[in-house]
């Protein structure tokens, strides 16, 4: 594509600096149910009050838009990872912190992801076992893919992969959505995203 010639931006610091945060991406992996939304909405409100500009992107508002054309199959999601990777990517490029919900079942999605972000990707694993997450089933996706009307389910009939090495675990079943948000904080600061 030699008739693509990207146009400069004012430089990242230069944005990083007005907005008072280092950009970054926190991502959300997890089974559906385990909670990635729930504690990134709840992040999201709490950064906003602290005057941080803060953009969430999540699986299914994606899903019902800019990745509305893709399946459940391995090639589509890998496409969700790579578009919402991308579109990451341009908002983290001007000082924005960004919080990424998405499955993200398979380590090779989690490493497109990584690869196209470099080290402003920060994966945390929101953990729940299969079973606590059927049984909390908050959109009713478990019941649906239990009578077959769910193809390639995660977890069932589409296997998730435990990420390896996650910057940040947070068990689900042990803890609140106010302790998660407590967690990820802390581990925000560490990162230097926000002071």
């Amino acid at each position: 594509m030699s008739h693509i010639h990207p146009h400069a931006t004012l430089p990242r610091h230069h944005k990083e600096t007005l907005l008072g945060q280092k950009g970054g991406v926190l991502w959300f992996c997890g089974l559906s149910g385990s909670g990635k939304s729930t504690i990134a909405g709840a992040l999201e409100h709490v950064l906003h009050d602290q005057g941080r500009f803060v953009i969430r992107l999540d699986g299914d508002n994606l899903r019902s838009g800019l990745n509305a054309n893709l399946s459940f199959t391995d090639e589509d999601r890998l496409e969700n990872i790579r578009r919402t990777s991308e579109l990451a990517k341009v908002l983290v490029d001007n000082g924005v912190i960004v919080l990424c919900s998405l499955i993200t079942p398979k380590g090779a999605f989690r490493d497109l992801a990584r690869g196209i972000l470099g080290e402003d990707f920060h994966e945390i694993y929101v953990k729940a076992s299969y079973a606590a997450c059927e049984a909390r089933d908050p959109k009713g996706l478990y019941a649906k893919a239990s009578a077959g009307q769910i193809p390639n389910f995660t977890g069932r009939d589409s296997g998730f992969e435990e990420p390896q090495d996650p910057g940040l675990v947070l068990d689900t079943e042990q803890l609140t959505v106010e302790d998660s948000v407590f967690e990820v904080l802390e581990w925000s600061r560490q990162l230097g995203m926000i002071k």
